[in-house]
């Protein structure tokens, strides 16, 4: 049997306060800038949570100290020669973000994860990674698992990717890269880069810790990255709110009628969850400000939108929820890459809306949601945090 929880239904209007934990994006960025730092680093409400937990895991495994010390990440940077293994679980950032630190270390670094953490795209780093003369055993597969044979130090230079699939591939690069005695130079040749908010919080986070980066970007289908060598300086950070998890208790406010708050909304962040600003207010809500806070309300109904989501993809499942409990049509566009995630999110959202009785079709890019009596039954997360979400926002109808 599944292991089933309870979504909570809710029929009266809320007026709730909700503090998030701190972004993963970021906590998983500070987490390999400390590991390769020039001194001990302390990150402040971090998320711990399993993918975060799987990073420091497997930054300790190369040789850096990371301890968990009150809410805090206390990072002491080090190197190994040993071969180890580290387990990405279904973390992108793990995944991706660390191979290019282990070809810093002298030993071999055997990675693997979940099960579906085998088909999710991995051959466009592998390959990145080979083009700067570094060891890749993969036995030609393209994905997981796969040794990364360090030899420690890794020459730098320019590379040429599709990140189309991913914009953690052009991330990974930048952050390891300014370790590499040259430097790296990421070019981007493919169609349109997905969540490029997540390409600039990598660039925002080397700035801070003072490597340089220089940034071309012509369009979302031509784009270069420069990142210049260096060592991170040490730091201290308190990691901003994670505006994604936000998605569904603020979505909870149009669901339910009434006010859902967030306490230290930041004024100016990279963080793709930012787009819940002006997302709500085209389903339905008002959104306001109220000091740091930022406080949502409902309104007397949910409406349908046609909307590209390609810059901030992870929003799509609570998105899609409230699509499904509108009074109009939706169509959300420029989502393909999602097919690639911890699942395949856009048939799975499909299938387990339609379960409760919706109207949800996929198209080459995105979904198509048409208005339908909803009813109770199960709906299957598969391991996927953001399709828990959904079916959260969908319990409280």
């Amino acid at each position: 049997m599944p292991d089933l929880w309870n979504a909570p239904n809710r029929t009266n209007p809320l007026d709730a306060l909700v503090r998030i934990p701190g972004s993963k994006s970021l906590t998983n960025r500070w987490l390999i800038l400390a590991a390769i730092s020039d001194g001990e680093c302390r990150i402040n409400h971090p998320l711990q949570a399993r993918d975060t937990l799987l990073m420091a895991k497997a930054l300790a495994s190369l040789g850096s100290s990371v301890e968990i010390q009150d809410d805090a990440f206390v990072v002491t940077p080090g190197r190994s020669s040993e071969s180890v293994e580290v387990d990405c679980g279904l973390a992108g950032t793990v995944m991706r973000f660390v191979p290019p630190v282990a070809a810093l270390n002298s030993g071999s670094v055997r990675f693997d994860g979940d099960p579906h953490a085998r088909v999710r795209p991995m051959k466009q780093i592998i390959s990145a990674l080979r083009d700067l003369d570094i060891e890749i055993n993969d036995d030609g597969r393209g994905t997981l698992p796969f040794t990364v044979v360090g030899k420690g130090s890794v020459s730098g230079g320019s590379v040429t990717i599709d990140a189309s699939d991913s914009s953690q591939f052009v991330s990974a690069l930048l952050l390891a890269g300014c370790r590499y005695d040259e430097g790296v130079t990421i070019v981007h040749s493919g169609s349109a880069l997905p969540s490029m908010p997540h390409i600039e919080m990598s660039v925002e986070v080397l700035r801070e810790v003072g490597i340089q980066v220089d940034v071309d970007i012509q369009d979302s289908t031509n784009a270069s990255w420069t990142v210049h060598p260096g060592t991170p300086k040490s730091f201290t950070v308190t990691v901003e709110p994670d505006l994604s998890n936000a998605a569904p208790f603020l979505a909870a406010a149009l669901v339910c009628g009434g006010s859902v708050t967030i306490p230290d909304w930041p004024t100016q962040t990279t963080q793709a969850g930012d787009a819940l600003v002006s997302l709500l207010p085209k389903l339905g809500a008002v959104v306001t400000r109220n000091g740091t806070d930022l406080v949502v309300t409902g309104g007397p109904e949910i409406k349908g939108i046609d909307v590209d989501l390609h810059d901030v993809g992870e929003l799509t499942p609570v998105i899609a929820a409230l699509c499904a409990l509108a009074t109009g049509p939706s169509t959300l566009r420029g989502i393909a890459h999602l097919r690639g995630h911890e699942t395949d999110r856009l048939a799975a959202l499909a299938t387990e809306i339609n379960k409760l009785g919706g109207k949800v079709s996929e198209t080459p890019d995105g979904l198509h949601i048409e208005p339908a009596a909803l009813h109770g039954g199960q709906f299957a997360t598969y391991s996927d945090h953001r399709m828990a979400m959904a079916g959260a926002v969908l319990g409280l109808a």
